[in-house]
């Protein structure tokens, strides 16, 4: 545990409105780990809220304008507490802390199990509001549509709930899929049968499966086909029951390919429907069928639409402003 100790505003710093406070961390250790090598998490912090840090031992000086340290106190909480529960604290989860905390979000509340994606590889928190929007929705709904620009875990997060609902045993299986539209090449050039034509294709589905689960376990349950990896076109005339069923790069999907789908879904099933309509690799003139079913669909109550932004890209930081560089090229704006 963390105690904070009494609040007071000092004179001896950068002026009489300095406000301080001091946080004692109980284990040293793990309070070394939460201001990371070199004091390079620390620094973060200091850095993003315009705040001074002080440390010795387990003791840590916060310093600056009021409202910014009780940002930074509520962040450096919020982080030991992941800590003591066996969570990492790397630089992303620093970063990912303080977006969470600096969000203007009215009904945003304080991180909880709720939000928490466990399976027996990994453990996952939100990293911005609405990725944790996006969980609360995975959790309970049963059709869910993530639709934003890249980077921003849409994907991984429903690969994510898709192993965790599977290790729990609320569904039997796993099916992954994507509609066989590629950006600028074509699959009948390439060597090898279907499964080696798609493989490559569908990797980041299997990149996310095995961050999720062990790679031998992976193909161990894809031999069972408890998990089935394959092209949309392999889903006509199913009832997928009992299942976790995640649609990825749907923007390239027909109208009729995006119906079938949607009337695939069966009793005791999730669908997650994952896809950014800023990059439709489709013969000019047709219509996506994501766009045209978030319009057909967006009164049904029991659906829910989550639309990330580029403020919501976790990967690199050059990445959001890549997604906003062509945001303003095209036109489209990030309101």
């Amino acid at each position: 545990m963390s105690k904070t100790s009494n609040n007071k505003t000092t004179g001896h710093k950068k002026s009489h409105n300095t406000y301080s406070d001091t946080i004692i961390f109980d284990d040293n250790s793990l309070a070394a780990q939460l201001y990371g090598q070199n004091n390079l998490h620390l620094a973060i912090i200091e850095s993003r809220l315009d705040v001074e840090l002080a440390t010795k031992g387990n003791k840590l000086l916060v310093e600056g304008r009021k409202a910014n340290c009780k940002q930074a106190i509520m962040i450096l909480r919020k982080l030991y507490v992941r800590g003591e529960s066996g969570l990492s604290l790397a630089k992303a989860d620093v970063d990912a802390a303080i977006r969470m905390e600096t969000a203007t979000k009215k009904d945003h509340k304080n991180d909880n199990n709720d939000t928490f994606i466990i399976t027996r590889r990994k453990s996952l928190s939100p990293r911005t509001p609405m990725q944790e929007t996006y969980m609360k929705a995975l959790k309970s709904s049963e059709l869910v549509f993530g639709i934003g620009p890249a980077g921003t875990g849409k994907t991984y997060l429903a690969v994510a709930m898709a192993c965790a609902m599977l290790e729990a045993g609320q569904v039997q299986r796993i099916v992954l899929s994507r509609p066989a539209v590629e950006a600028g090449e074509k699959l009948g050039f390439l060597p090898g049968d279907l499964k080696e034509k798609v493989d490559p294709y569908l990797r980041p589905l299997y990149d996310a499966l095995y961050d999720m689960m062990d790679p031998a376990m992976v193909e161990k349950l894809i031999e069972e086909q408890v998990i089935e990896i394959a092209p949309l076109a392999f889903m006509r005339g199913r009832t997928l029951s009992n299942s976790f069923v995640i649609l990825d790069e749907a923007q390239n999907t027909t109208t009729m390919q995006m119906k079938m789908l949607l009337t695939r879904l069966g009793e005791e099933s999730r669908m997650v429907i994952t896809g950014d309509p800023s990059q439709i690799d489709l013969p000019r003139g047709m219509k996506s069928g994501l766009i045209d079913s978030l319009d057909i669909l967006r009164g049904v109550d029991e659906i829910k639409q989550v639309r990330f932004r580029e403020g919501d890209v976790i990967r690199h930081p050059l990445v959001a402003k890549i997604v906003r560089a062509y945001n303003k090229q095209d036109g489209t704006s990030d309101e």
